[in-house]
């Protein structure tokens, strides 16, 4: 009994609780957005942050962001990746909280957002102009921006932006959008081909009044792996 009373006052095994947060990324009106929801609890309450909770004990870190994220905003059937463990010892007011964050870019036409039990409100916010956020998210929402824009360089991310046939100036706008930058043109085809990600098809498009644009596909219509 006395051993078990030494244990139970030994700060080394002082056990944290565990979140999980998600930072749900899209496009609209030419202008990179970000899902957030308006907290109904305490800490934070009324103060917009990105949708997440605890996990239960016998879920995984998966199950938790995807049961999470559609309790609070209703949105399902989204692929999310594993961002990164945010864990400084005064990010929660409540206890001590480790947070495992995950991302993902969805096309803002397959998702409509609601309001859950937890939550008062959810709605879009663009990365311009976020509101006051209610933890550290503003910092897991940078990190995700960082992860989102370093994945363009190597990846067929934009893949979930895009109809499944475009133009080379298409796929160009999207990345301007999440860069938040002008590219040019010339140096922009010609690192996406070198990516081999894009497959050429026998079609083409009009664009404005120039003559027809070449149609692309991306060769795999899936999220390709780290």
């Amino acid at each position: 009994m006395a051993e078990q009373e030494k244990l139970k006052d030994n700060p080394a095994i002082e056990k944290p609780s565990v979140t999980v947060d998600i930072v749900i990324f899209t496009v609209q009106d030419q202008d990179l957005k970000v899902l957030l929801i308006k907290r109904k609890t305490p800490p934070y309450k009324d103060s917009w942050a990105i949708p997440g909770g605890f996990i239960r004990i016998r879920e995984t870190l998966d199950q938790a962001a995807l049961r999470e994220l559609k309790e609070e905003t209703g949105v399902e059937d989204v692929y999310l990746e594993q961002l990164y463990t945010f864990g400084d010892p005064d990010r929660d007011p409540r206890t001590r909280v480790i947070t495992v964050s995950y991302y993902s870019l969805v096309s803002f036409d397959k998702l409509t957002p609601r309001a859950g039990e937890e939550a008062e409100e959810v709605s879009w916010f663009s990365l311009k102009n976020l509101p006051k956020l209610g933890f550290d998210h503003d910092v897991i929402i940078e990190n995700a921006l960082e992860r989102l824009r370093t994945k363009l360089s190597y990846s067929n991310v934009v893949f979930q932006l895009l109809p499944d046939e475009f133009t080379l100036t298409e796929l160009q706008k999207v990345y301007e959008i999440i860069l938040d930058k002008k590219l040019d043109k010339r140096n922009f085809r010609k690192r996406v081909m070198s990516m081999n990600i894009l497959q050429e098809t026998s079609k083409t498009k009009m664009e404005g009044y120039h003559r027809p644009a070449k149609l692309y596909k991306f060769k795999n219509d899936e999220l390709l792996p780290e």
